[in-house]
C-alpha cells in the first residue's frame, strides 16, 4: 500500500520535473534554431547583393559587346555599300 500512497506525489513531481526539463530544452533548441535562421537570412541577403553585383557586371559586359558588334556591322556596311552600288554620303 505504501507504493500506492507515493504514486500521486511521484507523478506530480515527475510531471513538474519533466515540464521544467522540457521547457529548458525547448528554449535552448528554439534559440539555436533562431540563430541558424538569422544566419541563413544574412547569408541570403549577402548572396542577393553579390548576385545583383554580378548581374550589373554582366549587363555592362553585354552592353560593351553589343556596342562592338554594332560597330563591326557598321564597318561591314560601309565596306559593302560601294559593292552594292550605294554611294550614300555619310
Amino acid at each position: 500500500m505504501s507504493q500506492r500512497e507515493g504514486f500521486g506525489t511521484g507523478f506530480i513531481a515527475g510531471a513538474v520535473f519533466g515540464g521544467v526539463v522540457g521547457g529548458v530544452l525547448g528554449s535552448v533548441l528554439a534559440s539555436r534554431s533562431l540563430k541558424k535562421t538569422e544566419k541563413a537570412m544574412l547569408e541570403s541577403e549577402s548572396n542577393a547583393t553579390l548576385n545583383e553585383s554580378h548581374m550589373e557586371t554582366a549587363r555592362r559586359s553585354l552592353e560593351d559587346k553589343i556596342a562592338q558588334l554594332n560597330s563591326a556591322i557598321d564597318d561591314v556596311r560601309q565596306q559593302l555599300d560601294p559593292v552594292n552600288g550605294r554611294n550614300e554620303p555619310n
